[in-house]
């Protein structure tokens, strides 16, 4: 009866293993079937015919290199138009343009800005404001320039010949440049040899401050253009240009310690000074009053001290603008009539379309109190 039972099971088990096998042969059978059916009706395109595509492409290239660099050469020539040579010196002969210029007469750069014979250019180049420098042009005609305005912590000056009919640059909008463009620094480097040399370049950063010592003293200059274009002393004064030709920057400063650092003044900080010279033939400049810095010059005077925004007073004029309504020494300015404040340059470019006698509200923070305070601009 046992014997009978056990064979009995021994069947029933190889049954289940038979079914289970068929069951899953058909499973497969049917998969398979499925996903060939599937393989042969997917839809191949023709592959593309890359010697056709290929040169297509690659006389597109080239053409569009050729016509770049005409338009490179010829925004390049229409600008060194407007590139004078300035000396502090003048010299007995034809031209300011020698071959020690640099050195003998202290020969800069400068950008005509109007038809009228105004000039941009550095004030270490021309000189400070009252004094007389003296201007070769791109035909070699020399005169004697006027400086109207000029300013240190800047760099920057506005000088005046007498002459008509002038070409002059277009200025761009530095607000607007990014990091990586391409950019064009144009100057007379070493005196007659090297006139109004072009070297090229990338803008490499923005808003930097940079630390030098003069005479014993610090001065702190902020919110430049870092280039990688090759910038020498001669250089100081001429402009850097986009590559639409516009000028976005004023050349001023090469580090001596390393290759391939050069600085030049944001055009927008000036704009307001030369459009009032060039429409009023006159500039009234205004004045807070006070000695500040923004968020990246706080580090050199003290490391301790940290601002998210805003500018740091560190001093006021006595008797000026700031010191008559009570702002002291440690105030944090964050906006000027509701604009907000974060680098100098904001500050300055704005109290720039101001006159003498006009009013502003700033927001003044003082141990963590905000509160609104009218100022009377003064005169400079």
């Amino acid at each position: 009866m046992k014997m009978r039972t056990k064979r009995k099971s021994k069947v029933l088990g190889n049954t289940k293993t038979i079914i289970v096998t068929m069951t899953t042969l058909f499973f497969l059978t049917v998969t398979g079937f499925y996903l060939f059916n599937w393989y042969i009706n997917i839809d191949i395109k023709e592959p593309i015919k890359k010697e056709s595509y290929s040169a297509e492409r690659t006389s597109q290239t080239v053409a569009d290199v050729k016509e770049e660099n005409k338009k490179v050469s010829e925004i390049i020539e229409n600008v060194s138009k407007c590139v004078v040579g300035i000396s502090k010196l003048k010299e007995n002969g034809n031209s300011i343009f020698l071959k020690d210029g640099a050195t003998k007469l202290g020969l800069g750069t400068g950008i005509i800005v109007s038809q009228n014979g105004y000039i941009l250019t550095n004030e270490h180049v021309s000189g400070k404001k009252y004094g007389t420098c003296y201007v070769t042009l791109e035909n070699g005609k020399n005169y004697t320039a006027n400086v109207l305005w000029s300013d240190q912590d800047l760099d920057l000056s506005i000088i005046k010949i007498d002459a008509l009919g002038l070409s002059y640059v277009n200025l761009g909008d530095s607000d607007k440049i990014k990091v990586g463009e391409k950019v064009y620094a144009i100057g007379n480097p070493l005196g007659f040899e090297f006139q109004r040399t072009v070297t090229s370049g990338i803008i490499s950063a923005k808003d930097r401050t940079i630390k030098l010592e003069e005479d014993d003293n610090s001065v702190y200059m902020e919110d430049l253009i870092q280039t990688d274009a090759t910038i020498n002393p001669g250089n100081s004064g001429g402009p850097l240009i986009d590559i639409e030709g516009n000028v976005i920057g004023v050349n001023s400063v090469k580090i001596t310690t390393a290759e391939g650092i050069g600085f030049a003044s944001p055009i927008n900080i000036i704009k307001p000074i030369l459009n009032s010279y060039i429409e009023e033939g006159k500039f009234e400049e205004a004045s807070l009053g006070i000695y500040a810095y923004d968020k990246e010059v706080i580090p050199y005077l003290d490391n301790k001290l940290e601002i998210d925004n805003g500018i740091y007073v560190i001093d006021t004029i006595k008797n000026g603008a700031a010191d008559k309504v009570g702002i002291k020494a440690k105030d944090v300015i964050a906006k000027i009539d509701n604009i907000s404040l974060n680098k100098m340059t904001d500050l300055r470019t704005y109290i720039y379309t101001k006159k003498p006698g006009d009013e502003v509200i700033l927001q003044v923070i003082r141990k963590g109190i905000t509160a609104p305070v009218k100022i009377e601009l003064g005169k400079k």
